[in-house]
């Protein structure tokens, strides 16, 4: 079981931590945004009153008088302290108050500049030039000289930044004639908003770790509980029966208790063997060898006919579709096999199958098969991804390297639509409303149990009302006559359009005389399996 372990546990949990770190990733976004405009907007609003309530403190029509004395006399002096206060007492990093060079805006003055006393920072003397710090900056100022807006805001929380995120507030100061005479701007660093984000990020992480290994070690215990344990134990089981042939001290069922398919197959498997073990012990005392053998093998094809849909009408209470299955063994028991299930209410699927060799090596390898394959459909997958999970659970443990090639679709009744793949089987053969069957040669992939890790392909159909499926195993092509001749695809088509409008019965007899007419007296040489669907909407 190592292999199975390799690919379809190992596939599943990562597939579920994929969905994990994706959906954390899109809430770690999403919480991120809201967080910074949250506290953004707080500061901003934060910064704007503080501004305003400097704003009461200046007279913009001092402004000139201000830049006259040098920043000297008792009135400057009086400003700037109460500005000084008001920044160290309302948390801010800088309240400055800057006159910009309005011809490019490429340069500002500084008239008053206070700052916190407990930062690391240092305040610009009265009249210190320097260059405006970027462009953002220049718009900024010129839509307030412009008097385009009332205030502005730059949010710095990227890059190089000297003085660390921070945000800028920024308010015109204008004279008793609306004239603006100069921009007071107030600082707020945004370290709170930074350790906030932080923390969040961390709890989010924290939080994403912790599951991601909640579900790893709950999806491996639940994986080895209910599929790797019991498929290990009906491996083992059907490996000593096959060597021993004799019954099993203690039955599967006892083992395994799911009340899936994999419980079934268990259920069979313990049936089978005190059925053939009862037959074995009971011919051999009245008959010979070939007759225990027959007698055996009859019992085998009764079991393989009741693992195989033969009830027509399959769905009586289903007017949507019509379907109808058989298959004629080469020997008392085949390899080949054919399967429809409904899914749900709206997808109903169709398998036909063929194994490799014949016999009941063959028959016991099917059953495993159909098995497998009925499981995997009934989960929600795409033919692909049953295809793929069936051949590595196959691969696992096919220690007599076996194959089986299978067509496999699911149809999504109210529309029709038929989304099929090809694992090595032939051709399916199409019919639309009002024409005539024709092969549709879709791509072909490895055959199931040939190599573990395949990954194969799918297509899409759309079958209208009126529409007819008909699948194949090789034995209706490869079917000789005496003269060692093969019936081929063509004489199958031919047959199929010689009554293309009769009913999914009837066009199986009618294929099927029209093979046996081909054949004649030659012996039957491969299993003959056939299965039409006819689409009504």
């Amino acid at each position: 079981m190592k292999k199975f372990r390799t690919h379809a546990t190992v596939k599943s949990i990562a597939g579920i931590v994929l969905l994990l770190v994706l959906f954390s990733a899109i809430v770690l976004t999403i919480g991120y945004n809201v967080f910074t405009d949250a506290l953004l907007e707080q500061y901003s609003e934060g910064a704007y009153l503080t501004a305003k309530t400097a704003s009461l403190h200046i007279v913009a029509d001092d402004m000139d008088e201000y830049e006259q004395s040098g920043g000297k006399g008792e009135q400057y002096e009086k400003v700037w302290k109460e500005m000084d206060s008001l920044c160290n007492s309302s948390g801010s990093t800088f309240i400055y108050v800057i006159i910009p060079d309005t011809r490019d805006y490429a340069h500002i003055k500084f008239i008053f500049s206070t700052i916190d006393h407990n930062s690391k920072f240092t305040k610009y003397d009265f009249g210190y030039l320097r260059e405006t710090t970027n462009d953002e900056y220049k718009q900024k100022y010129k839509a307030l000289y412009d008097k385009k807006s009332e205030r502005e805001m730059v949010v710095r929380d990227k890059g190089n930044i000297e003085t660390d995120s921070h945000i800028t507030m920024m308010i015109p100061l204008k004279s008793s004639g609306g004239e603006v005479k100069a921009i007071l701007c107030v600082q707020r660093q945004m370290d709170v908003l930074t350790n906030m984000r932080n923390s969040f990020i961390d709890k989010i992480l924290i939080a994403l770790i912790a599951l991601v290994v909640i579900v790893i070690i709950v999806q491996s215990l639940f994986l080895h509980r209910t599929l790797l344990r019991p498929l290990k134990l009906i491996s083992n089981e059907a490996t000593r029966f096959s060597t021993e042939n004799t019954v099993a001290t203690k039955k599967l069922t006892e083992s395994i208790h799911n009340r899936d398919e994999i419980g079934l197959l268990a259920e069979s498997i313990d049936g089978m063997e005190e059925q053939i073990q009862a037959y074995i012990e009971n011919i051999t005392k009245v008959t010979a060898e070939k007759q225990r053998v027959n007698t055996e093998l009859g019992m085998a094809t009764k079991i393989q006919e009741s693992m195989l849909p033969n009830v027509y009408p399959a769905f009586p209470g289903r007017t949507e579709f019509d379907i109808f299955a058989k298959m004629d063994p080469a020997k008392e028991v085949g390899g080949d096999f054919y399967d429809y299930f409904l899914i749900d209410d709206d997808h109903l699927c169709v398998v036909m199958a063929d194994v490799s060799g014949k016999g009941v090596p063959a028959a016991l390898f099917m059953m495993a098969s159909k098995i497998i394959l009925n499981n995997n459909a009934m989960t929600g997958k795409s033919p692909a991804q049953i295809l793929t999970d069936t051949n590595n659970t196959i691969c696992s443990n096919n220690q007599l390297d076996m194959f089986v090639t299978v067509w496999l679709g699911i149809l999504e009744i109210s529309t029709g639509k038929l989304t099929a793949a090809n694992a090595g089987h032939e051709y399916p053969v199409i019919k639309a409303p009002g024409g005539k069957y024709e092969l549709y040669k879709d791509k072909h992939g490895f055959v199931v149990g040939g190599m573990s890790g395949i990954e194969y392909k799918e297509y899409e159909l759309t079958l209208q009302p009126g529409s007819k499926l008909f699948l194949y195993t090789d034995g209706v092509p490869e079917a000789e006559n005496a003269e060692e001749e093969l019936f081929g695809n063509e004489r199958m088509l031919q047959a199929l359009n010689e009554k293309p409008d009769a009913d999914t019965k009837d066009t199986l007899l009618n294929v099927r005389k029209v093979v046996d007419d081909f054949v004649k007296d030659a012996e039957q040489f491969d299993d003959l399996t056939m299965l039409c669907l006819e689409y009504r909407a």
